[in-house]
């Protein structure tokens, strides 16, 4: 029986050594299912990075630049120097020197990404030096393929401003980006603003008050006049009830339960730093308000063909206007915060506007101003010098 069994086992090896030394021929093969190339293949990634290369040149003469916080890497063509590639640091008289070189180079246009604040100086210097700068979108660059390495980039922004994949973005004249810079720095201030209003709210929360909750702004007549009289040590609920606005939708029996409370010394401590914080801010954006209308006030007129000014004429020569355009005019602004120089729209024209008073921007001065001046937006509680279009 045992031998048997052992000679089984011994038949059994015998088969299976047998079968795996058979060699496997090409009709063993099993036939590979046929379907859809895939999405990354490397044949038509191949041809789509050929097609790219052999792009025509739209601009011989255009260089590549990389901008940094502390180093500037610029690229040119490779027959226009023996190191197409060099490094500066981000100085002014390092950025005149690769400036210099640009133009010793031959090049008339520079390509670069809008990366943060770091491409501006260098975007001036070139314009000094007269060449014609392209600010392209960091987007835009990321959806083409190509080397993303440090050294590299310079060059294939240069390679892309040469084969025309670049589109230049938009650069406002030079009044225009010193308004841009005042208004988007006065944004900045309102929001900062904002969170001392936040501040306060959760000071007054964590001491049982709920007056931000009852009348609509804490930083109008009846908010702040409360908020004075708490930090300079009242403390009776009624007496602080008394200090409600008569417009306020909210009854003095209301107010007076929405204050009633502890009185921690800390967060009084919190309250009286918010409240002289956002003060503070009040006073910087008045400022702002006041070097946007100095701003506004030197723009040049414009008008009639041609972009000459039109001539003043008294307001008594002016035409009729029909009811149709009558109705048609804007509406007058009322802006307490930001008080546009009324007589620097009348000089914008050469003419006195009837419909509008001092600090007053009304509708007819808007109309004679026409396009590429001044245009007073509200968003929220804040109201805001929103834009100056080109014309």
């Amino acid at each position: 029986m045992a031998q048997t069994a052992k000679a089984a086992r011994q038949k059994e090896k015998e088969s299976v050594s047998k079968r795996r030394s058979t060699p496997v021929t090409a009709e063993s093969k099993a036939a590979k299912p046929k379907g859809k190339a895939k999405r990354g293949d490397r044949r038509r990634r191949t041809r789509k990075w050929e097609a790219i290369e052999n792009r025509p040149v739209f601009e011989p003469n255009a260089a590549g630049v990389d901008s940094g916080a502390r180093e500037v890497y610029g690229a040119v063509p490779p027959d226009r120097d023996k190191q197409p590639v060099r490094i500066c640091e981000t100085f002014t008289a390092d950025l005149q020197e690769l400036a210099n070189w640009l133009t010793a180079c031959g090049i008339t246009t520079v390509a670069m990404e809008s990366t943060g604040v770091y491409w501006i100086p260098v975007y001036e210097i070139l314009e000094a030096h007269g060449i014609r700068a392209c600010v392209g979108n960091a987007r835009h660059m990321k959806n083409v393929p190509g080397r993303r390495t440090d050294w590299h980039a310079c060059q294939w922004i240069q390679f892309l401003h040469a084969v025309g994949l670049l589109r230049a973005a938009f650069r406002p004249e030079p009044e225009v980006c010193a308004l841009r810079a005042v208004i988007r720095h006065r944004g900045e201030l309102v929001q900062m603003a904002a969170k001392h209003v936040q501040h306060m709210h959760k000071a007054l929360t964590q001491m049982h008050r709920q007056i931000q909750h009852v009348i609509t702004d804490l930083t109008g007549l009846t908010g702040w006049a409360i908020g004075d009289a708490i930090l300079k040590g009242e403390r009776n609920p009624s007496r602080l009830a008394q200090l409600r606005d008569p417009r306020v939708k909210a009854s003095p029996e209301t107010i007076e339960k929405s204050l009633v409370g502890h009185w921690q010394p800390e967060h009084l401590f919190t309250l009286k730093q918010s409240r002289r914080l956002y003060a503070e801010y009040q006073r910087e954006i008045g400022e702002c308000d006041a070097e946007i209308e100095r701003l506004v006030g030197t723009f040049q007129p414009r008008g009639g063909s041609g972009g000459k000014a039109a001539a003043a004429r008294p307001e008594e020569e002016e035409p009729q206007l029909c009811q149709k355009q009558k109705e048609a005019r804007p509406t007058t602004v009322q802006h307490p915060g930001i008080r546009l120089a009324h007589g620097s729209l009348q000089a914008l024209r050469g003419r006195r506007d009837p419909d509008s008073g001092p600090g007053v921007l009304g509708p007819a001065a808007i109309q004679r101003a026409g396009p590429g001046y001044v245009a007073v937006g509200q968003c929220g509680l804040f109201r805001f010098l929103a834009s100056v279009v080109p014309g």
